[in-house]
């Protein structure tokens, strides 16, 4: 068990990698009590320099061994693409770091169970950064459906779509980069109807091909042998509403704005309708409740998430691992 960080002492977060999705957690850090941005690393001294000055950060290294091997942080923050994720965070466990990893974890369950396998071994915290988990909204939902508001869960829809054109050169279609709408996209719906049904029993897959042999679009249905059942796709190319429904026997839940963040719920229950409003605000983009969950982890010692466990993690990617097999992707090293 990892030594508990006390709670008079801030968390000291790395920031590894320079990026979009790096500067969108790094602002909910920053906003987070108990909690402060320590140090940044990238491939580059200058892109790390001019990330830490946008964020006040103190340090920053033109190399992300040098940002691991920081005595003064708790957590490193893995914000690169998600072919680099299982070499950077095992670079970080094997410096005795904690670390938060972008979704997906990595790019297949072999290398998600490789890295938290080792970083039990090494005794330090391990999180897949799959935000949608921690979003308060998400967490009512899943109680007022364990309640019994909806009465017993049927059937679970949610779709995720960009209407990205095709563009060889966009992370979402090239290869090497881990191109694909089921990886970036399609881990929200799968995790969505994951959290609502748990895992299936039968599943289909059908989808579509980018001329860089990335997958487009792509539909799953899932079966359950007590008749329920799942419809969840993503697609690169093609714009979707980007909601989420859970169906009872006695209502419904459904999503405002897109699921994996929403901005409310519409919850209807035995024939009356409540709207229920979004907790955190306009202001945040919605990192803070996944900062708040890793910093109560690493107050408490723990090496995983009771929210997001190591099992879900792995699984999941299972899931995706099955579905890109069936479409025939396939990344270059795997």
């Amino acid at each position: 068990m990892p030594a508990p960080i006390p709670q008079d002492r801030p968390i000291r977060w790395g920031i590894l990698g320079a990026g979009g999705i790096a500067s969108k957690v790094a602002a909910d850090i920053a906003r987070a009590e108990g909690n402060i941005l320590a140090a940044v690393g990238a491939r580059s001294a200058e892109r790390a320099a001019d990330f830490a000055s946008r964020f006040a950060i103190p340090r920053s290294y033109g190399n992300y061994q040098q940002l691991v091997d920081d005595p003064e942080l708790d957590v490193i923050y893995v914000a690169t693409t998600h072919p680099s994720h299982h070499d950077q965070a095992l670079m970080a466990v094997q410096a005795g770091k904690a670390v938060l990893i972008e979704k997906p974890v990595c790019l297949n369950a072999a290398q998600a169970t490789a890295v938290f396998d080792a970083a039990r071994a090494a005794d330090v915290f391990a999180m897949e950064a799959m935000w949608m988990r921690t979003n308060p909204l998400i967490g009512t939902a899943q109680r007022l459906i364990a309640d019994g508001a909806i009465g017993d869960v049927v059937a679970v829809r949610a779709e995720l779509g960009l209407g990205r054109s095709f563009d060889p050169t966009h992370r979402l279609y090239d290869m090497a980069n881990g191109g694909g709408a089921l990886l970036d996209l399609g881990i929200y719906p799968v995790t969505f109807g994951w959290l609502f049904l748990g895992r299936p029993d039968t599943v289909s897959t059908m989808g579509s091909l980018a001329p860089t042999g990335s997958d487009a679009s792509v539909a799953m249905q899932w079966g359950y042998s007590d008749g329920r059942d799942a419809q969840l796709s993503c697609s690169a190319p093609h714009a979707m509403p980007n909601r989420g429904l859970i169906l009872g026997t006695r209502g419904w839940v459904q999503t405002q704005g897109r699921f994996y963040r929403p901005t409310g719920l519409t919850v209807l229950s035995d024939g009356e309708q409540t709207e229920l409003p979004d907790p955190i605000g306009p202001e945040s983009a919605g990192y803070g409740p996944e900062v708040a969950e890793v910093a109560r982890c690493l107050r408490a010692g723990l090496v995983e998430s009771p929210v997001i466990p190591h099992a879900d993690t792995i699984a999941i990617l299972g899931l995706l691992d099955d579905a890109r097999a069936e479409l025939g992707v396939r990344y270059p090293g795997e």
